[in-house]
Formats: structure tokens, C-alpha cells, sequence
């Protein structure tokens, strides 16, 4: 096997004039070394699955930089050697001349166009995407009910730069070996990955064979197709001999795509009594410098969930995505909703301080009522069941929500130091990513279906095969638990097969929390399958009408009598197939496949309370509490681990995690010791509950869980540290709230006690305005 290396370029935007590679060609154990020019035919340009508008600007994305780089870390050469030392060492030894160009990295600045990413394409705006409820027939004009409103609310929140900050880098190895290239990439999606590389090579699909492998984490982050996957690949096929990569942290933070960053001015409409009237919406994305696999949709998501649980009946939605010389951005965990749950909770937390009212009051008085289900909103959305009352009472209950009050009034008056904050976040999600329909009509390349197999044996065991790819969901277990239940057989009997194109031939991996409410539903139209064959065979077995036929716990009978087969005896009997019923097939193996009519919606409640010390700016996490509604429940402890996990990556957001750019466009946020992930010592212990209301989308009655942490935590928590100092002149911190930025808007605001906070310490007077 030969190791790869990636020279990555030191600057953001330039001409490539010369690359020169004698030297390092030179070296011990180098076997080969390529630029782009090497690779300029056979490379083709990394894909874009989601064209969001007929004219949407798309410029090309070689792996491996030709004649300009775009990016401080985009690839312009790599090292064949015979270990990856070697390799890298010869990095060190190959002399690029760049002709700089200006950078552009404000988003509000590159739509001037005074400097561009791609001159090609003449502008720096990529696309832009509008959702109008008037037009859609959905709701009302919402120019008219900003118009003609009470009370207007205009605020401008900003979604840092964040990076997928996985346990486990990127590493690719493919064998060319056996007429076929095999890849061994930690990816999220290897059925879409094959199909992708085909397209972008020109290689045969069928003659490429891509296997995930235990993946340490993803994200989002390795839901891509990589650059390095593409020059392994090739790299493979030139030299006829196995290649690997594999990235060091600094690598996977400056090249693998980052997620977030956005500009949201948001204006809410409302009446005095707190009743919302229209809500606008006006987004401008940094795409970064390309567009990967599905750069362009992430914003487009959060489309349909800035309204959230509240029943608006005037909504637009505009969203601006803009290229900048910055890494590229893309999925990352939520993916467009938690930037959606967030403007929308600050939002309802301005309209209570604006009123003078609780921020849970206001929120109740809008939300959807659980005798409202079904509900079609305002963004079209049709949401099937939930019940925020109920989630709402046990979180306040779990939480101690007027006792906090009290302690945080008895604070204020006394002057402590350390003032007391409530955050509030009653959010949904729309996740089970599927309809293909719906995504055809949003211009997305692929479908949402899922697909799944079972192979009786003819030994009583059972091989599950799935188009899930797991990379730490529990796929294994879930899955076995769904058809030890529904066939009747001993969980430790069911194999699960994942991850490998050569044994699960079709499926549309892992993401936007589709696993188990598409992929699982899969699985129980195969067992229901394989059980209506193996009922027939029953009945024929037992000589009785297969009316007759009754099936519990893994055995048939006939009803009325003692007669009896076990699923064991039959799945035999269809194997060694000597005595059929005319027209049936030899075995009992069942596929399925699956294409949800709706999105599914799981919603919670998530209440933080933070200690924020006014002399030093620290913020402390005193007590979080999250009871989520993610329908029925197959495994309790996995789902109270992703909810911990998602917890984990909000609060990220809000209180550490930030991608840094200097002016020359160099990410200075490059390893650990700047790019703050909080340890397990930097968070709180979690209260989590639950409320059920099963999903009617599917027959498991399941929602979806493994990005509701991510998406309900992040307002939480900025509200609770707002509501701490707000009293105190704060409007508004940028996230994350480190203590410096926390200190130094303590230092700008007045200590003005007739400031109205969002615990309804403030009125309104005659005549409308605050007291």
C-alpha cells in the first residue's frame, strides 16, 4: 500500500503561476507527485446534488486546484510515498509561486461585487431562494401585516462559522485490485458516495465498491464527497496499487466543510395582546468558496421552520447565498432548522421583553393547540400530531420555573453579582428527510426512500440488511430490537449488515434524522412481508385456511386448536422447499422500500437556567432541562444519548465554538487549543423527560432524535444569559458568549432598572411604550 499527502495552499485567494515538484519527486520513498494540471482531464469538478433555482451560480470544484485556489487549505498537489511520514515530508519540498488576489470574506461586502471569488461568474451571488405564503397560498401578504401591525419587532442575529468537530478525522483507502476499485472511506453515505464518484471519474458504478466502516462521528461533517475520496481514487487507478490518506486534525479543520454561518434579520409583526401576526424573514449564507454536495439547500431547510409552533398567518422567507474566499460550508448537524429555531426563540423572547409579558405566556398564546393536529402552517407544512402543552407542563414542572423566578427577582434587588437567567426554547423540527416528491420539488437530485432486506436462514437466523448507514446511532441494536419484535425471534439471532455497497446494494444512508422513521419503517414492511409469506406456507403446512391462520410470539396456530408451527419450522420448510404451495418460491427473504408521504415532526420543550457573574462575564450553566416528544421509543437509552450528545453541540454554539477567519482570510481556529469543544467537565448534568405522541406518517409512530439537542439548545441558553443581564442595559450578545463578549456588553450597557426584562418585570403604558 502507498500513502497519499495533500499540500494545501497558505493563502486564501490566488493565481497558481508555477508549481515545482523536482525536488520533492527526488526523495526517498516518493513514488509519485501530482498538481492539478496532472489531474486536469480525469478529475472532473466535485458534485453539487442541489441546484435550489433554475439560476443558480455553480462554478466548477476540481479536487485537486488547477490555475487558481480559492480557500486557505483547498488542494493543489499531493505526495505518493511508501509511508505516510515520507509523504508528508515531501510536502515540504515542493515550491508553489501564487499571484495573490484580493480576499472576500463579508458577506454584505461581496454582494457589492467590487471583488470576486469566481470572475467567471461575474457576481459573488450564488443564488437566491423565496418562499412567500401569499403566493403559495398558505397564509397572507405579510408586507400588509407588518403594515398594519401593533407592534413591530426588526432584529439582526448572526450564526457563527462552526467546524464538524468529529472523534475520528477522514481517512480513505481504495483498492484497485480484482477489476474493481474498492473504497474504504469514513462516510456517512457510501451508496451515495458510489454514485457520485462514478459521476464525477467517469468510472463504473459497478465497478466500485465503497465500504463505511466503523466512522467515529459525523455530523454532517462526512456527509461529502471529498476531494481526498476523489484523488485516492484516482491515485489508485494510476499507480495499480492500494493508497491511503488519512487527515490530521489541522487538516480536517481547515479543508472539510464547516457549517452555520449566517446573516438573519427577522421581522415579527404582532398585536398588543401578544397574538403574532406575520414574521419576515431575510437570510443571506456563506456558501464559501464551492458549492459541495448539497452547500446551496442547507438555508433552504430552515425555510419551513422559522415559523415553528406558532400559528403566523402571514410569512416570507428570502435568503441570499453569497461565495466567499472561505472554506466551504454544508450540512452540519440540524442542518438549516436549528438556524431557524434560533432566530425564531430569540424572536419570541424580544416580542415578551417588547410586551412586558413572560416569555412562556407569550409563547402558549401562539402555539398550536394539541387539538389542532393535523396542522397545515403558514410555510405549508402539514404537522401531524404533537402536544406542546404537555411537554411544556412537565418541563416547568422538572424545572422548579416559578421558584427560579422568585430567586431571580429576589437577585436583582439585592444587587448581586451573580444574576440568575431563564431561557426558554419550545421548538419542532422537521427531520425523517424523505419525500421524494417534496424533494423533487425542491430541485434536489435524489430521492428520500429508503430500502431494506431480510434473508431468513434456513438455520432460524435472520440477516437484516440496510440502506442506513450509522455512524454511532445504534443502528445495530435498534434494528435488531424492530425484528426480534415483529418476527418473534431472539434479539441475539439478528444480524445486521450495513455499510457496504457489495452486501447492502441500494439505500440513501444516514441524515437530517431520516434513519429510523424511513430506513426502520423499511425493515417492517420487509418483516411484514416476509410474515405474510410465512403465513400462507403455515397454513398450508397445518391444512387449514390461512384465514385461519393466528401468529404470537414466533409461532402460527390455528385458531381454536392446539396445532402450531414455529417461525423456525416454516422458514425450514421454504428452504428445503419439498413441499410448497403451487406457485410459491423456494426460501423467505422479503425487500422493502420506503417513501414517506410527510416529513415527520418531533417538538419538546427545553428550559436553561445560566449564572452569569457581572464582574468577570463567566457564564455557568446551573440547570438544563429537556423533555422532547420524539414519538414512540424503541430504545430509551439511545435516544437519552442523542438528546445528550445534540444538548452537548447547541450549547456549543452558544457559550464556545466559533470559526475564526483573519483578514488575509487564514482560519486561525485550526486545532483544538483555539477552536473551543467543551469536555464533559464544561457541561451540566442534563434532566431529560419525555411526552409521546406517536407520528402518523409511519407504522412505528416514530419521529426522529438525533438533531433535536442541537436545535432546541442553543436559544435556550443565549435567552437564559440575555434574561441574566438584560435588566442591566444588554440587548444582545453574539454567539458564542465567551466571558469577554459577556463582560464587554456589561461594560457598554446602563445599569437601567426601569428596563424591562422577559421574566415580565416590565409594563406597558397608555400609550404603548415601555415603563
Amino acid at each position: 500500500m502507498l500513502h497519499m499527502a495533500v499540500l494545501r495552499s497558505p493563502v486564501a485567494h490566488a493565481r497558481i503561476r508555477h508549481i515545482d515538484c523536482s525536488r520533492a519527486t527526488a526523495m526517498p520513498g516518493v513514488a509519485l507527485v501530482l498538481t492539478g494540471e496532472d489531474f486536469a482531464a480525469e478529475q472532473g469538478s466535485l458534485p453539487c446534488a442541489w441546484p435550489i433555482t433554475e439560476d443558480m451560480k455553480s462554478p466548477p470544484a476540481p479536487a485537486l486546484a488547477v490555475d487558481q485556489v480559492n480557500f486557505a487549505g483547498e488542494a493543489v498537489a499531493l505526495v505518493i510515498a511508501d509511508n505516510a511520514y515520507r509523504a508528508a515530508d515531501a510536502l515540504a519540498a515542493i515550491d508553489v509561486d501564487y499571484d495573490e488576489l484580493p480576499v472576500v470574506l463579508d458577506m454584505e461586502e461581496a454582494l457589492k461585487d467590487q471583488d470576486l471569488v469566481h470572475p467567471d461568474l461575474g457576481t459573488n451571488k450564488c443564488a437566491t431562494w423565496v418562499f412567500d405564503s401569499a403566493e403559495a397560498g398558505s397564509g397572507t401578504d405579510v408586507e400588509e401585516a407588518i403594515a398594519s401591525a401593533e407592534v413591530v419587532i426588526e432584529r439582526t442575529f448572526r450564526q457563527q462559522r462552526l467546524i464538524p468537530s468529529f472523534m475520528e478525522p477522514r481517512s480513505v483507502v481504495v483498492d484497485p485490485s480484482a477489476d474493481m476499485f474498492t473504497m474504504w472511506s469514513a462516510t456517512q453515505i457510501p451508496h451515495i458516495l458510489r454514485w457520485m464518484l462514478s459521476a464525477v471519474t467517469g468510472i463504473a458504478e459497478h465497478k466500485i465498491r465503497v465500504i463505511a466502516p466503523d466512522v467515529g462521528g459525523g455530523f454532517g461533517g462526512k456527509l461529502q464527497v471529498t476531494p481526498e475520496e476523489v484523488l485516492c481514487l484516482l491515485a489508485a487507478r494510476r499507480m495499480g496499487r492500494p493508497v491511503k490518506w488519512t487527515e490530521s486534525r489541522t487538516e480536517s479543520m481547515l479543508s472539510a466543510h464547516h457549517g452555520r454561518d449566517q446573516i438573519q434579520k427577522i421581522t415579527l409583526s404582532a398585536r398588543r395582546d401578544g397574538t403574532v401576526t406575520g414574521l419576515k424573514v431575510e437570510l443571506l449564507a456563506d456558501m464559501g468558496a464551492y458549492l459541495r454536495l448539497v452547500t446551496p439547500g442547507i438555508p433552504i431547510l430552515g425555510a419551513f421552520m422559522f415559523n415553528a409552533i406558532y400559528k403566523f398567518p402571514a410569512y416570507r422567507f428570502e435568503c441570499t447565498n453569497v461565495f466567499t474566499n472561505k472554506t466551504p460550508t454544508d450540512a452540519y448537524r440540524g442542518a438549516g432548522r436549528p438556524e431557524a429555531t434560533f432566530a425564531i426563540e430569540r424572536m419570541m423572547d424580544e416580542l415578551a421583553v417588547e410586551l412586558g409579558m413572560d416569555p412562556m405566556k407569550i409563547r402558549e398564546m401562539n402555539w398550536i393547540k394539541h387539538d389542532e393536529f393535523p396542522f397545515t402552517t403558514v410555510a405549508g407544512m402539514t404537522y401531524d400530531s404533537g402536544n406542546y402543552e404537555a411537554a411544556t407542563a412537565r418541563a416547568m414542572e422538572l424545572f422548579g420555573y416559578d421558584d427560579l423566578r422568585e430567586e431571580q427577582k429576589r437577585r436583582r434587588e439585592s444587587g448581586d453579582p451573580v444574576q440568575l437567567g431563564i431561557g426558554i426554547s419550545t421548538y419542532t423540527e422537521m427531520c425523517g428527510l424523505a419525500p421524494s416528491r417534496v424533494l423533487g420539488a425542491l430541485r434536489y437530485a435524489a430521492g428520500g426512500w429508503e430500502t431494506a432486506s431480510i434473508r431468513m436462514l434456513p438455520t432460524g437466523k435472520v440477516e437484516v440488511i440496510t440502506g442506513t448507514s450509522p455512524h454511532g446511532q445504534g443502528h445495530e441494536t435498534v434494528w435488531s430490537q424492530i425484528v426480534a419484535d415483529r418476527l418473534g425471534v431472539p434479539f441475539e439471532d439478528v444480524e445486521v449488515l450495513h455499510g457496504d455497497t457489495a452486501s447492502s446494494h441500494k439505500g440513501m444512508d444516514s441524515y437530517g434524522s431520516r434513519s429510523l422513521t424511513v430506513g426502520g419503517t423499511a425493515l417492517v414492511h420487509a418483516a411484514d412481508k416476509v410474515l405474510a409469506k410465512a403465513r400462507k406456507l403455515a397454513a398450508h403446512m397445518m391444512e387449514c385456511d390461512e384465514a385461519d391462520v393466528e401468529f404470537a410470539a414466533g409461532s402460527f396456530s390455528v385458531r381454536g386448536t392446539s396445532t402450531a408451527r414455529t417461525l423456525g419450522d416454516v422458514v425450514l420448510a421454504a428452504h428445503v422447499a419439498h413441499d410448497l404451495p403451487e406457485g410459491m418460491e423456494p426460501g423467505m427473504d422479503a425487500d422493502a422500500t420506503f417513501d414517506p408521504d410527510n416529513f415527520s415532526f418531533p417538538h419538546g420543550t427545553h428550559l436553561c437556567a445560566t449564572e452569569v457573574d457581572t464582574e468577570t462575564g463567566m457564564v455557568k450553566i446551573r440547570s438544563y432541562v429537556a423533555v422532547d416528544d420524539v414519538g414512540t421509543v424503541v430504545n430509551p437509552l439511545i435516544v437519552d444519548g442523542q438528546v445528550h450528545g445534540g444538548l452537548a453541540q447547541g450549547i456549543a454554539q452558544a457559550l464556545y465554538e466559533e470559526a475564526i477567519h483573519d483578514e488575509m482570510g487564514t482560519l486561525t481556529t485550526a486545532t483544538f487549543a483555539d477552536y473551543l469543544v467543551p469536555s464533559a467537565a464544561d457541561l451540566p448534568a442534563f434532566m431529560t423527560a419525555r411526552t409521546a405522541t406517536p407520528a402518523t406518517s409511519n407504522p412505528l409512530g416514530v419521529k426522529g432524535v438525533g438533531e433535536a439537542g442541537t436545535i432546541a439548545s442553543t436559544p435556550a441558553v443565549v435567552n437564559s444569559v440575555l434574561d441574566a443581564v438584560r435588566h442591566l442595559g444588554v440587548r444582545d450578545i453574539e454567539m458564542p458568549l465567551s466571558p469577554e463578549r459577556v463582560w464587554t456588553a456589561l461594560q457598554g450597557g446602563s445599569a437601567d432598572a426601569s428596563t424591562p426584562a422577559a421574566g415580565g418585570l416590565g409594563s406597558i403604558d397608555a400609550q404603548g411604550g415601555q415603563s
